[in-house]
């Protein structure tokens, strides 16, 4: 009895299997234009995250860091707001860079207002990635 229905369900098995490759065909068939366009938007999909990851990917400096002086004369900042700048970006307060530059805290606002304008940003982690971004900080 076991043998039997064994034959049987490899029979119906058999006959779906071979039922669906015929369908498989007569629609590939049926639908060859859109499955070549299918293809060929693949390929292209795949060709453009290739060129992508190759021409936007980050670059990776060697050597020490070195300011973008360029950067640092057409923006107009001083060698004091970049020391501020500095400061800024490693996280330290307005009050703490006073003490360690040994400036008035009034002085400290007017640089990095004035850092604000220059950069163009309406808070300090603007100020800080827009400085990242042209190179005037590590």
């Amino acid at each position: 009895m076991f043998r039997t229905v064994l034959i049987y369900g490899l029979a119906l098995a058999a006959g779906a299997a071979l039922l669906q490759w015929l369908e498989y065909r007569i629609w590939t068939q049926s639908h060859a234009v859109e499955i070549w366009i299918g293809l060929i938007a693949v390929a292209f999909l795949g060709l453009g995250v290739w060129v992508g990851a190759r021409l936007f990917r980050p670059q990776t400096l060697t050597g020490p860091f070195a300011p973008n002086a360029e950067a640092l004369a057409s923006l107009g900042i001083t060698p004091r707001e970049h020391e501020v700048l500095g400061l800024l970006a490693s996280g330290r307060s307005n009050k703490e860079i006073a003490r360690q530059l040994e400036l008035s805290p009034n002085t400290v606002k007017t640089h990095v207002a004035r850092l604000f304008d220059k950069l163009e940003a309406a808070r300090r982690t603007e100020a800080i990635l827009r400085a990242r971004e042209l190179r005037l900080i590590p």
